[in-house]
């Protein structure tokens, strides 16, 4: 088999090397951080969510944003600085409208699919990384906002999802430790959550024990093709300018998130990809009480966009989106409301050492990855998942690997 580069160790890219060093290639994988899955596959939400597969491109989401503007603690947060990278985004994200049907029953479809490949990556490798296969809830606090779940309900349906309406009682019966008046909810009883930081590290040691070679503190300067072997020479540099390398590869996938724009611009393509910022807290679940306060069925609030998950030892809660370019400042303003809604629907947790966090969600305009093979001979595109690259990462691995093996499939 021939030799393969990944550029990029989040989830993305993990999934794709081990994927393809299970087909034989000799894999190695560069990324400019230490250590694998330390920017956006680091704290996120942790769910694994069939049923949050619904695009964002629609009139109603539109409506929202506009409501919106101005809201420093809105769930979605539009910086109105001019920059033609967002606007131009923006543009093509409206024009995506008409495709919302289409992308969310693929989106759900591909989601289904993808948990049968990270569950077996999990049992093949013995990875522990807090998994919870409890169903997802989301929860209604009126009628109008849940008559219109019910309506985007049909459309995960048709990707062959199994949710479904709970009374307020059947709610509190799936999650007990649910305090607030709610009018009813959705539940997904075959979605789980998980830490993907662990998942993530925890395959990257298995793909290393299988042979996988790393370039970790490494930046791709550049990349040229050998026209004599047909071979790319990738030139990469330590973070701190110490030395120099040249990798020879045969195939090139590039999954490096946010920083995929670039480097498809070193191979003649461009993606069209803007990084959507999403904030977390790890709320450390210290003492008995609570342990015994902190829900453990994965929820999501529609009203105000926060999702939680139940992590062993930690309360993961999460939410809002940001346009403000690569600005990854932590802002006190956006991190409230998640210490604000963990407090007022589970008062008997401790928020006195809540850790923040955010991270860039590498987002397409039809909000689906951008999976695919490049203009030249040899490249791969496995980038642009969004708010679900931890749910759709172990299924797009797979459909990478029938791009470079058509007659396997």
């Amino acid at each position: 088999m021939s030799k393969i580069t990944i550029i990029g160790a989040g989830i993305t890219g993990i999934t794709t090397a081990y994927t393809l060093n299970k087909l034989g290639y000799e894999v190695t994988v560069i990324d400019k951080n230490r250590n694998p899955a330390m920017e956006t596959s680091f704290a996120n939400g942790c769910q694994l969510s069939a049923c949050n597969a619904e695009v964002w491109n629609s009139k109603a989401t539109l409506l929202k944003g506009l409501r919106w503007i101005g809201k420093r603690n809105a769930p979605l947060l539009l910086n109105p600085s001019i920059s033609w990278h967002k606007y131009s985004w923006l543009i093509a994200f409206v024009r995506n409208i008409p495709n919302h049907e289409r992308n969310s029953i693929e989106a759900t479809r591909l989601s289904i699919e993808a948990r049968a490949h990270l569950f077996e990556m999990a049992e093949e490798e013995n990875i522990q990384f807090d998994l919870e296969r409890r169903g997802i809830l989301h929860i209604y606090y009126n009628k109008k906002s849940f008559e219109k779940a019910l309506e985007s309900n049909r459309l995960l349906q048709q990707g062959g999802l199994e949710r479904y309406p709970v009374t307020e009682a059947e709610a509190r019966a799936i999650e007990p430790a649910l305090t607030s008046s709610l009018y009813a909810g959705l539940y997904t009883p075959s979605d789980s959550t998980g830490d993907i930081h662990k998942f993530t590290t925890g395959l990257a040691k298995a793909c290393a024990r299988r042979g996988v070679q790393f370039e970790m503190d490494s930046i791709v300067k550049g990349i040229r093709r050998d026209h004599s072997s047909g071979s790319y020479l990738l030139s990469i540099d330590h973070y701190d300018g110490s030395h120099q390398k040249t990798i020879e590869t045969e195939k090139i996938v590039v999954c490096a998130g946010n920083g995929s724009r670039k480097i498809a611009k070193m191979l003649g393509d461009n993606i069209n990809l803007y990084p959507v910022k999403g904030y977390s807290i790890s709320v450390p679940l210290e003492d008995q009480q609570s342990q015994v306060a902190a829900p453990k069925v994965s929820l999501l609030d529609e009203d105000s966009k926060i999702v939680s998950s139940y992590l062993s030892d930690r309360l993961r809660v999460a939410g809002t989106a940001e346009f403000n370019g690569y600005n990854k400042d932590i802002r006190a303003d956006r991190i409230q409301p998640l210490i604000d809604w963990t407090r007022k629907l589970f008062p008997e947790i401790s928020t006195r050492n809540v850790i923040p966090w955010c991270g860039l969600r590498p987002m397409t305009p039809s909000m689906m990855p951008h999976v695919c093979a490049g203009s030249k001979e040899g490249v791969f595109y496995n980038t642009g998942h969004g708010h679900l690259g931890w749910t759709l990462a172990p299924v797009t691995a797979h459909i990478v690997s029938r791009l470079l093996e058509p007659k396997l499939n």
